[in-house]
């Protein structure tokens, strides 16, 4: 029976099949998984022969920000930035020069909105801070300087092998219920939103009509 129409001369592959067939493997298409568990392996290895390279600094590197990510989507969580501001260690009292000898991330780029973001990471610093122990670079007392350890703390010091060295806070996005207020009732958003909107409109001519004003008591 023929086909109505001038259509595509149907052509639906029926030999490939059950990963395409080629020869004894009958595998060509499949990717397989078998060396799973060695990844896992190798990777757990690499990552202790790294935070033992980095004895007895943390295994996670240096100190990071806590910062809002971008866009509306994104910004009522908290993730690790690049760097700390220079006015958050101003703040903390750390000079930004020494910071970086003492494993605390830089970023001269990045700027405080707000005093809130400013003082959450000032008070991470200031608990890296309390936590610090300073080796001496080598060993003897004359390479002792001051603001170093002293000897009799630095034995036995457990690495800090967590992956943000000071987790990152996790905000509650939890909002109790309660009764809507008086004031809350009496108040109208929208004409709260209509008079600003009115009051920066005719801003210009209302200077303008201030100045005039002015200028002619003068």
């Amino acid at each position: 029976m023929g086909h109505g129409g001038n259509n595509v001369v149907p052509n639906v592959h029926f030999r490939k099949v059950n990963g395409m067939q080629a020869g004894r493997k009958n595998r060509v298409m499949m990717r397989t998984w078998l060396d799973q568990a060695g990844r896992k392996k190798r990777r757990s290895n690499n990552r202790k022969a790294k935070a033992a390279k980095l004895f007895p600094r943390p295994a996670a590197g240096l100190l990071r920000p806590v910062v809002h990510p971008p866009t509306q989507r994104y910004n009522m969580k908290l993730r690790l930035g690049k760097g700390f501001t220079l006015d958050e260690l101003k703040e903390a009292k750390i000079p930004r020069k020494f910071a970086k000898t003492i494993g605390i991330a830089v970023d001269h780029r990045r700027r405080n909105r707000c005093s809130e973001s400013l003082q959450a990471n000032v008070e991470r610093l200031k608990l890296y801070m309390s936590k610090l122990l300073l080796f001496p670079k080598k060993s003897g007392t004359k390479s002792v300087k001051k603001g170093d350890t002293p000897r009799s703390e630095l034995k036995d010091v457990a690495q800090n092998t967590l992956k943000e060295i000071i987790p990152v806070p996790k905000p509650s996005m939890d909002i109790e219920a309660r009764a809507i207020t008086s004031e809350e009732k009496e108040k109208s958003a929208y004409k709260a939103l209509k008079k600003a909107r009115t009051n920066k409109h005719f801003l210009g001519a209302k200077m303008k009509k201030e100045k005039a004003a002015a200028a002619k008591d003068a």
